[in-house]
């Protein structure tokens, strides 16, 4: 798998030279020596490396895309096509990827047409050269995953050796607990956008070209999960324990809803993205109110009965109110994020004329208008007039910084270091929305929609409550629907959510969005517009990957025939 070892080996070096200022914390071993036999061979410097292998392989932006880490652009795509930012910059193909087909206005006539379509554009950018010109979108998380992926394999292979002070069992399967969840991160990472992926357990500098189907990449990240589960069940001692996970989490992401995990509330964190593993990865209608809609040519199979009761069973055991979960922080030095641009919110948050990602209005459509969440964060006074390609980025809205002041209700964006709080893996928010679409799909949609009240009032909407109110299942979706839109936007999962409720499919496969808000150019506001979005529903593997590494006898496609 050769770009996982450039990289693994570039940010190796990276981190041990203490480039870019980052954190001491995630430094390893001698600046002038950086080499894993010096550098690894302490209880410190494992813990090092196995931190750095997770927030500066995993996360930092190692090749100079837009913004500074994984959480600017990686989760910058999911947000662009799932139409909760939209753009008009060039960098990594941002303003070009989450251009729909067509879209017909509210007159049902005037129709906008595009013809450099999503897929043709992702696809002519997927070739080396592309990817070192920096406009091959295919490129970049599987670059982080796998090199993330890589650094922790190195940490299992170099554990055995390493001696620690005190319970050294304790120890060790708190390192081999945080290399396997983050595994499961990556494996999950990259079965959920690719067609197919690559399982890798050996260090940097091997070569494997058994490429696998995107389901088998879900398999193997659920089969990482369980074994961390099944090492931190296994933790009886756990002061030490504490210690040692408190010095893998940097400590200024040890903040607000980030913090050191109880062995229960790791276990709750696993058992929430098992959840997610099933319901991204399944289709699940919605489109133009019908629960019942069907999608044709889709990679996924649909939710099955079975599926939905499995992700009952799983959030039901998932992260709770309270629980801490895995976040992470910006600061003023020493960082693996800015926040001015590490995150799809930093690029989001100010004055929509001067930032790279505007408010979508199908975003704000997604809030009801007496929602203390719209009226909090944002603002209509500026009015952002463009147009590129034929289609429209023209919003009224822009996202405003650390919000205005009202008590107890969520920020979306907040300039201060330190302040906005980004959920690298799972949420209560996103635990709880899974079972309340479990439960309405299943048929009991007013303890569903109970789940929606609930994160209304974490996040301080003020809306009232919905269950209790004889909604119909078209009704209890749309509810769900617009909660996770609202809840859940700039965390890396719209696009997902789009796809598995089939908006992003052709309308001639039974796709589409309807009821589209959409501001024209020529200041036109239309409420009910129809949007054909025609995505790929998972990335073909990039080139960088394939070319260099050519698919062995017996592996799966690495295109997807859709």
């Amino acid at each position: 798998m050769k770009i996982t070892r450039y990289l693994y080996i570039g940010l190796f070096f990276l981190l041990a030279s203490g480039m870019t200022s980052c954190k001491k914390q995630l430094n390893v071993g001698d600046p002038n020596d950086p080499t894993l036999a010096v550098n690894a061979t302490t209880e410190s410097g494992i813990e090092q490396l196995a931190a750095g292998g997770v927030y500066l392989n995993g996360f930092y932006n190692g090749d100079g895309w837009l913004g500074n880490s994984y959480f600017s652009l990686p989760y910058g795509y999911s947000e662009l096509m799932g139409d909760i930012v939209t753009s008009d910059v060039a960098n990594q193909l941002v303003n070009q990827i989450s251009l729909p087909d067509y879209v017909i206005l509210d007159d049902g006539v005037t129709k906008l047409s595009n013809t450099a379509t999503s897929r043709t554009v992702l696809r002519l950018g997927n070739t080396r050269a592309a990817t070192g010109a920096g406009n091959n979108p295919f490129y970049y998380q599987w670059l982080n995953m796998y090199a993330m992926n890589s650094a922790l394999n190195t940490v299992l292979a170099t554990l055995p050796q390493i001696k620690f002070t005190g319970d050294s069992a304790t120890k060790k399967a708190t390192v081999q607990a945080w290399c396997h969840w983050w595994k499961g991160y990556a494996y999950a990472s990259i079965g959920t956008l690719y067609y197919a992926g690559l399982k890798s357990d050996d260090v940097a500098g091997f070569t494997n070209n058994n490429f696998v189907s995107k389901d088998s990449m879900i398999i193997y990240s659920n089969a990482e999960f369980d074994q961390a589960a099944t090492i931190i069940n296994a933790i009886t001692n756990t002061a030490d324990y504490s210690s040692v996970l408190g010095s893998l989490i940097p400590a200024f992401c040890q903040v607000g809803n980030g913090g050191i995990l109880t062995p229960t509330m790791w276990i709750h964190n696993i058992n929430t993205m098992k959840a997610r593993n099933i319901l991204l990865n399944h289709l699940s209608p919605f489109v133009n109110s019908n629960p019942a809609a069907t999608i044709t040519g889709s990679s996924m199979t649909a939710m099955a009965a079975s599926d939905w009761q499995n992700v009952l069973t799983l959030a039901t055991a998932g992260i709770q109110k309270g629980d801490f979960v895995f976040t992470g922080r910006s600061a003023a030095v020493n960082y693996f994020f800015t926040a001015s641009g590490g995150t799809v919110s930093a690029l989001t948050t100010g004055l929509n004329t001067n930032k790279t990602f505007k408010v979508s209005e199908r975003w704000i459509q997604d809030f009801k208008s007496n929602d203390k969440r719209l009226a909090n964060n944002f603002t209509d006074t500026v009015i952002y007039l463009n147009q590129v390609g034929g289609f429209d980025f023209s919003c009224r809205w822009s996202l405003v910084s650390g919000g205005f002041d009202s008590a107890n209700v969520i920020t979306y964006g907040d300039n201060d270091v330190g302040a906005y709080e980004l959920f690298i893996a799972g949420s209560y928010e996103e635990n709880a929305l899974m079972l309340a679409e479990a439960n309405i799909r299943t048929g009991s949609i007013d303890p569903g929609l109970g789940f929606v009240d609930a994160i209304r009032t974490y996040q301080g909407a003020g809306v009232a409550p919905v269950s209790g109110t004889g909604l119909s299942l078209a009704g209890a979706l749309q509810e769900l629907v617009m909660e996770r839109r609202a809840a859940l936007a700039l965390r890396g999962l719209s696009f997902y959510d789009s796809r598995r409720w089939g908006w992003t499919y052709d309308i001639s496969k039974g796709g589409g969005f309807y009821g589209a808000v959409i501001y024209t150019a020529t200041k036109q506001l239309n409420t009910h517009s129809t949007i054909n979005y025609d995505f790929l529903d998972y990335w073909d593997v990039p080139a960088d990957e394939t070319a260099l590494n050519p698919p062995g006898a017996g592996s799966a496609p690495v295109v997807n025939p859709n």
